[in-house]
């Protein structure tokens, strides 16, 4: 670990992902509670919402990852950084001239929803071009409890100040932030491959392994599911049980430190007790955890204690499964197919997500939001489900790496 620190571009590369992250997931917040809180939004034109902003990831995923494996990293997480900001930027002006309607934030939200896909897969990629494969770990759990660092401060930010106008400049900072971070990594620049023929060896790769495969479907459900959650959650929250967008946001919070802590247990179990009982293990308590919040009523000190409980067992275990696939895909995969193979997960796993969203205000607009609430929550066992009877579930304490073939080649 004491040798992965000591690496300049390691460290411009967390500091700068990790203030990215904190602006995304405080846009991630801000954004539909604008819809709720402001644009008086219904069920499904919060659906609409949530969709708008994860379509990209099934639109663009697969054409992201060769682009990724075409450029510097850095260059594509330094545009993805600037358009963010001045998406963002224009927003916060509408907003405060009163002029900011569904439309404009929809078409906001798909923008930065695109350019989070580029810089998604580009960070990812960018590790195994800046660490050597024996500090993967450490260094993917380092980046990933960044992350949790920032699911802590951004949700528990964007619901204290979602109500306010000018709440999305104010993120616009934190990716031109990022930006200054990153800009000054060193980074050979990678062989440029066609797109279509590499799209189909990322493609084939993934499908040519069980272990991926399972990681595609089990993300698939899990993601879709997820959406479906999120969506009656936003919901459910401030209409069921009554709680302000303040406490909303301290029970999105609470996710942060789960996953922090998530991301320290990753960084030892998979290697004790093997990487797939970590997997399905995690997977069935985290997604488990959330069974618990349609069984809740009131707002009471009680209520919020509870959903404080669920979000960090959710967090916690939801990360350990996060951080150890990403290790698992890392491992199977050569160099020059990372952000292929990165995207095509990305495509299989988070492109149903919109469809998620759409589900969850459908259901939700339909039944009562508990109903759809609990159905939703039921689907993400699914997941677990999935990885117990794959090959994922038989992977041990260590992953045996793939050999890296030409860039264009059957696996």
């Amino acid at each position: 670990m004491p040798g992965l620190w000591r690496r300049t571009d390691f460290r411009l590369l967390w500091a700068g992902q990790t203030v990215s992250q904190l602006g995304e997931h405080t846009a991630l917040t801000i954004l539909p509670l604008l819809a709720v809180l402001t644009l008086d939004a219904g069920a499904d034109q919060l659906g609409l919402l949530r969709a708008a902003g994860q379509a990209p990831q099934l639109l663009l995923a697969l054409f992201a990852g060769v682009w990724v494996d075409r450029w510097r990293t850095r260059t594509v997480m330094v545009c993805s950084d600037l358009g963010r900001a001045v998406a963002l930027a224009v927003t916060g002006a509408a907003a405060v001239s009163g002029t900011l309607g569904l439309p404009a934030l929809l078409a906001v939200t798909v923008v930065v929803g695109a350019l989070s896909v580029f810089f998604d897969i580009a960070y990812q990629a960018s590790l195994t071009r800046l660490v050597e494969r024996d500090l993967l770990l450490p260094a993917g759990s380092a980046i990933e409890a960044s992350r949790s660092a920032a699911q802590i401060a951004g949700p528990a930010v964007g619901g204290a100040v979602a109500s306010l106008p000018f709440a999305p400049a104010a993120v616009a900072v934190a990716f031109l932030a990022s930006l200054a971070a990153i800009a000054p990594i060193r980074e050979a620049a990678p062989p440029a491959p066609a797109v279509r023929p590499h799209i189909r060896a990322g493609l084939r790769f993934v499908a040519g392994d069980g272990a991926l495969r399972a990681i595609c479907a089990a993300s698939g459900a899990f993601q879709f599911f997820l959406a479906a959650t999120m969506t009656g959650y936003l919901l459910f929250l401030p209409r069921e049980l009554g709680l302000s967008a303040t406490a909303i946001g301290l029970t999105l919070a609470a996710v942060g430190p789960g996953a922090l802590a998530g991301s320290l247990l990753a960084a030892r179990l998979p290697r004790r007790l093997g990487h797939g009982p970590v997997l399905v293990g995690a997977a069935v308590i985290g997604n488990g955890a959330m069974l618990a919040v349609p069984a809740l009523h009131g707002s009471s000190a009680g209520t919020l204690a509870a959903l404080v409980a669920v979000n960090l067992v959710s967090g916690t275990f939801g990360q350990l499964v996060n951080v150890t696939v990403i290790a698992v895909r890392q491992a199977l995969t050569p160099d020059a197919l990372q952000g292929r193979v990165a995207a095509t997960i990305m495509f299989a796993g988070m492109g149903l997500t919109p469809f998620g969203s759409l589900f969850g205000g459908l259901l939700a607009d339909r039944w009562t939001l508990r109903a759809a609430l609990l159905i939703c929550t039921a689907g993400m066992m699914l997941s677990p489900a999935i990885m117990l009877v794959s090959p994922l579930a038989r992977l041990g304490r260590t992953v045996p790496a793939r050999a890296a073939r030409p860039a264009g080649s059957r696996p």
